[in-house]
């Protein structure tokens, strides 16, 4: 599986942005698709996930900020980002994985590159 995040940029506090995640290869392997980030001397963290039947988690830090989608479709995740925070600034990642133990594809684990948010005036 391939990932290619788009997206990010630099944006004042309390700004917006859509970041978007190709994915392309052999999708079907895959169960849940997620976001994380990683800020400079920070461990990197799940922001939100979504699973193959649209079940969604996220971060207690960015509940109601922000939101996890997909296209089927097109096989694009995207995250939709509001009201942003200056510790929300770090690179985000697209990730995709097999969480299923019973299925032949566990432990397959893909990451994008990171694509950059920065949050500041």
């Amino acid at each position: 599986v391939q990932l290619q995040a788009s997206g990010g940029g630099l944006v004042q506090p309390g700004g917006t942005l859509s970041l978007s995640c190709a994915a392309s290869g052999s999708i079907f392997s895959i169960n849940v698709m997620a976001w994380y980030r990683q800020a400079p001397g920070k461990q990197r963290e799940l922001v939100a996930s979504i699973t193959k039947d649209g079940i969604t988690n996220y971060a207690d830090s960015v509940k109601g900020r922000f939101t996890i989608s997909r296209d089927v479709a097109s096989n694009t995740l995207y995250l939709q980002v509001s009201s942003l925070r200056r510790e929300d600034t770090a690179v985000y990642y697209c990730n995709a994985r097999n969480t299923l133990p019973e299925s032949i594809w566990y432990g397959r684990d893909f990451w994008g590159q990171g694509t950059q948010v920065t949050v500041s005036s």
